[in-house]
């Protein structure tokens, strides 16, 4: 090879050389982690923050302020905020990351929208210091947008998801609760409907009872689900209705809810019309609402839908002894015992779970006939014993617990495998010898 083309071969080779090596670096600038400690935005302690300003494009200015521990909408209107609703917003920001750099050092905003910010999100600390936040422009594959802090000049882009998540209205961030209470310091609660008041204490045990209009045993999972139903009531904002107050005036009452706790009492009211829509007003919120229909459905009851159709409440506690007219059946250790007899495990469970199971298929005025079966249940250590009797009237039968004046109508078909199952209770069979 001649001298000249061996220097033009060179001269080519350190070129290719040189694009590999400046290719390589911007691949490896661009693959750079988006999350390294160089686009790290906010970094601020949950219980740091005192207040959080949102101001839009379109002028609107929400304001919320911590107090006492609690977070309060203070503009454009004070209000009660959603205490989880604004811990999530408090939690975008604390630990807020880029997804990359675009501008180490902008010095014209505007290509990015950040000019005239989408959102400027200030956040004032305890300490009275201050962090403030813009975001501008979606990017152009929509998965992001810009953003920026004011004291510094550096342009970065943030997740779709990220912008979403501060970006909220007053609707957002507001306490939607009609009626606010602590389920477990509930010292009464009261259901108008139906025509009838029907009101709610517990006893001893800290099960639900019926105290009026008359004490009656209570279906403790029913009266749960009540209770649930008046903490779940929300206003529903997703379509505002116009005279909300004098389409819940037009509309027939479906029930009044009162209930109590150690911070006082409170009351919901809910109409229902005829095409199904509800609406209602509860002491949280001033105003009347539009809510979900479910909420006439949960408050819509009676005193039966209440009441325990269940003969025995020993539910999942087994017993230590079961007694019948025949024979009385004693749990020692894991043995069941007939006087000296081991009874056989199975068949007395098999008795237990049908007792367990026994409920009324409806509740009566009055029984009547000739007994039939009963059968006495202690359980609870001993602190509870339950004495239900069974009669027999044509072909119909009844029950009745002992000291208590309510009627159960019962299917004949329980009372049957009920009978069954207490004459095949036997003996356990001898152990084998080793």
């Amino acid at each position: 090879m001649k001298p000249k083309g061996l220097l033009i071969a060179v001269v080519l080779l350190a070129v290719l050389v040189g694009l590999t090596w400046w290719s390589n670096k911007k691949q490896a600038a661009a693959s750079k982690s988006p999350t390294d400690s160089s686009t790290k935005l906010l970094s601020i302690a949950d219980d740091q923050f005192q207040e959080i300003r949102i101001k839009k494009l379109t002028g609107e200015t929400i304001r919320l302020r911590r107090e006492n521990g609690k977070w309060q909408i203070t503009e454009p209107s004070p209000l009660p905020a959603d205490q989880d609703t604004v811990g999530s917003l408090v939690s975008s920001l604390s630990s807020l990351n880029a997804d990359k750099v675009v501008e180490d050092k902008a010095t014209d905003l505007k290509p990015y929208g950040l000019d005239a910010p989408t959102l400027d999100v200030t956040v004032t600390k305890k300490d009275g210091k201050t962090d403030e936040l813009l975001i501008g422009d979606d990017t152009p594959t929509g998965s992001g947008s810009y953003a920026k802090l004011n004291s510094g000049a550096k342009v970065v882009t943030i997740a779709s998801y990220t912008k979403s998540s501060i970006d909220k209205k007053p609707d957002d961030l507001r306490d939607k609760r009609l009626i606010v209470f602590d389920s477990d310091k509930l010292t009464r609660v009261e259901l108008q409907a139906k025509g009838q008041t029907i009101e709610f204490g517990k006893n001893g045990q800290n099960e639900w009872q019926i105290l009026k209009p008359r004490p009656l045993r209570a279906d403790g999972g029913q009266v749960d689900t009540f209770i649930g139903k008046l903490k779940d009531a929300k206003m529903d904002l997703s379509s505002p209705v116009a005279d909300a107050d004098k389409k819940f005036a037009a509309a027939p009452k479906v029930a009044t809810a009162t209930v109590t706790d150690a911070s006082g009492t409170q009351t919901l009211e809910v109409h229902r019309d005829k095409d199904k829509n509800t609406y209602a007003k509860g002491s949280a919120a001033a105003g009347v609402y539009k809510v979900a229909s479910d909420l006439a459905d949960g408050l819509d009851k009676g005193i039966d839908d209440f009441r325990n159709k269940k003969l025995f409440d020993f539910g999942f506690s087994d017993p230590s002894k079961v007694e019948l007219k025949t024979a009385t059946y004693t749990k020692t250790g894991d043995k069941w015992m007939s006087g000296a007899k081991t009874m056989d495990n199975g068949s007395v469970q098999t008795l237990i779970d049908k007792l367990r199971d026994l409920a009324a298929t409806k509740f009566l005025e009055k029984g009547g006939g000739s007994e039939v079966f009963s059968a006495t249940v202690t359980s609870n250590s001993g602190k509870r014993v339950e004495k239900v009797t069974i009669t027999k009237l044509d072909a119909q039968y009844f029950a009745q617990r002992e000291n208590e004046p309510s009627i159960y109508e019962l299917d004949s078909k329980a009372v049957d495998d009920l009978t069954k199952a207490a004459s095949d209770v036997k003996e356990a069979a001898p152990e084998k010898k080793k």
